[in-house]
């Protein structure tokens, strides 16, 4: 089982949710602790971190994996038009 870590910037993304997406964001989020590599992720391209992508509805989650010491820590979590900028 993984420790999830949300990021200051994911917690002020979060809070920014209406009620019912934030049950299903929350439900995806504790779901990565016990498989952080559900199906339908997707590993990111990026130069500077390994970050992963799953997908809840229109939004997007991103978070990085530290199979070492078993942490799943969320960078990012919005909809899917504005995340990647």
């Amino acid at each position: 089982m993984y420790q999830i870590v949300v990021k200051p910037s994911a917690k002020r993304e979060l809070k920014k949710l209406i009620p019912r997406t934030l049950a299903l964001i929350a439900d995806k989020i504790e779901s990565l602790a016990m498989n952080p590599r559900p199906d339908g992720c997707k590993k990111l391209v990026s130069n500077r971190e390994e970050l992963w992508r799953v997908k809840v509805g229109e939004y997007r989650i991103l978070y990085a994996i530290d199979d070492e010491i078993r942490i799943v820590d969320i960078h990012h979590v919005g909809h899917r038009r504005e995340i990647y900028r």
